[in-house]
């Protein structure tokens, strides 16, 4: 996989997007409110400049205030939303998905990679699994999810090359893959056999298999997925169990993509 940012000529540059963008971007769970001034400690500029823009965002409904503190409101969910309406990937996928699940009776999952994290845009399940699992729109560090390593396993060298020296990896459990020559190894291991498998990396218990989509010039744009409890079962009954689901979804898919 390779970055979808291109180079910008720089008069086409609008630095004025950029911060507003990032304003937007500092909020999260970590920080969901925020003064003036902590805003513009985390997107380095002035108390004033960064006043001027959360006043503008308060103006347009993107973000609330009290006076002195700063929120997103859920206007902002019109920018994910728009993007989940509009995108091809998701809408083509999802009958997939729910085949997936109607042969596993496992939540399944679409994911695509941002940065250092595994963003899942479509998902399906049963009518109980409804309220369990990853919701849309949910971002999980890639080196955890079996989604997220098959992405990399499958990106060319370059693109790994460069994630490896600009993201740490992060201990999650006692089981989280968090050597970078580890991780090159299992990437390595998960092309070769054209599939992923991630247990208790982000939560005990838990065990995600993935394939990756792959269009017809063997370019990966996604990966499906099914994330589901270990219990009792062992690894070898999870992945013939639900694996011949997962690559015939995305051998179907292929000539779609």
């Amino acid at each position: 996989m390779s970055s979808s940012q291109e180079a910008l000529d720089p008069r086409d540059w609008i630095a004025g997007l950029e911060k507003g963008l990032h304003i937007i971007e500092a909020f999260d769970a970590a920080h969901p409110r925020l003064t003036a001034t902590e805003m513009g400690e985390r997107c380095g500029m002035t108390r004033t400049a960064a006043r001027r823009y959360l006043k503008t965002l308060v103006h347009l409904g993107y973000v609330g205030t009290d006076g002195k503190l700063y929120w997103l409101m859920p206007r902002i969910l019109r920018l994910g939303h728009a993007y989940l309406e509009s995108a091809r990937l998701p809408r083509l996928v999802q009958p997939f998905l729910q085949r997936i699940t109607a042969g596993t009776e496992e939540i399944a999952y679409l994911g695509v990679l941002d940065g250092g994290d595994t963003i899942f845009i479509a998902r399906s399940g049963l009518q109980r699994h409804m309220a369990s699992g990853y919701m849309t729109g949910t971002r999980v560090p890639t080196q955890v999810t079996a989604a997220g390593m098959v992405m990399l396993a499958y990106s060319d060298e370059a693109f790994i090359d460069e994630w490896m020296k600009t993201y740490d990896l992060r201990a999650f459990t006692s089981f989280t893959l968090s050597s970078k020559t580890e991780l090159r190894e299992t990437l390595t291991g998960f092309k070769r056999q054209g599939w992923s498998v991630s247990e208790q990396q982000l939560e005990l218990n838990f065990r995600g298999i993935a394939v990756p989509l792959l269009d017809r010039q063997n370019h990966v744009l996604g990966a499906i997925s099914i994330t589901m409890p270990i219990n009792r079962e062992e690894t070898d009954h999870a992945l013939n169990r639900v694996l011949p689901v997962l690559q015939e979804a995305a051998h179907s898919l292929r000539p779609l993509l």
